[in-house]
């Protein structure tokens, strides 16, 4: 019976070390990682000094699977297959909303979202 006290003890005092242990990497996965396959928005720079024209410049920061880069989906930063980067064919990594059309730009530098009413937002890749 002397003998089960203390290992009683340490059972439990490595129970606690293992949650505290939890604890603290569920904190670290907050305060900066990114899981797998996901992106945030880390900068986003608005411009309306043209009338009529807004320039949006973002910047994400994505942790992506082997065989992804980082791209847009649904006009969020997400994590795309590389093969849509490298051929250039935007639309593929389905860019714009369920209720926009997407195109091409002419020497495939970037695409447009065009909604039903005729506006049309156009994203170049540089």
């Amino acid at each position: 019976m002397q003998c089960v006290r203390p290992l009683w003890g340490l059972t439990a005092a490595a129970v606690c070390a293992l949650l505290l242990l939890l604890l603290l990497h569920n904190h670290m996965l907050r305060e900066g990682q990114l899981s797998a396959g996901s992106c945030e928005v880390v900068t986003l720079d608005r411009d309306s000094s043209q009338p009529r024209t807004t320039i949006a410049r973002q910047t994400a920061r994505c942790a992506c699977r082997r065989g992804q880069i980082a791209g847009t989906t649904r006009a969020q930063p997400a994590c795309v297959d590389v093969r849509i980067v490298r051929t250039r064919q935007w639309c593929d990594m389905s860019p714009c909303l369920d209720h926009e059309d997407c195109g091409l730009l002419f020497n495939n530098s970037g695409w447009t979202c065009t909604q039903p009413g005729g506006r049309v937002k156009t994203t170049t890749v540089s």
